[in-house]
């Protein structure tokens, strides 16, 4: 399974329902699961972002498929960075020969 980082920030519509952030959180891990998505984790944050999420999934199509429908209810914009442990790194490290 391939791990990402997802950052997330709120639209004014979802700044508006600040309220129900931890109920739609919960509500997407029950979406995301039929995905074949996983939110590992979940962080409220304060800075550059309003949220910072780990997601696992089979492939990028399938987190593409989450993010779009996540975002599609307008309370947030995502952005998305693929992430590797260190073991998977040393393997990309590997390959440069």
């Amino acid at each position: 399974m391939a791990r990402y980082i997802v950052l997330i920030d709120w639209t004014d519509q979802g700044v508006r329902n600040a309220t129900d952030s931890v109920n739609r959180s919960r509500q997407a891990k029950d979406i995301f699961q039929p995905m074949g998505v996983n939110i590992e984790a979940i962080y409220w944050t304060v800075g550059n972002h309003d949220i910072v999420a780990i997601l696992t999934a089979p492939d990028g199509e399938s987190i593409a498929a989450a993010v779009v429908k996540l975002a599609g209810a307008g309370n947030v914009r995502t952005k998305t960075l693929q992430a590797f442990d260190e073991a998977e790194f040393e393997a990309i490290l590997g390959r440069l020969g």
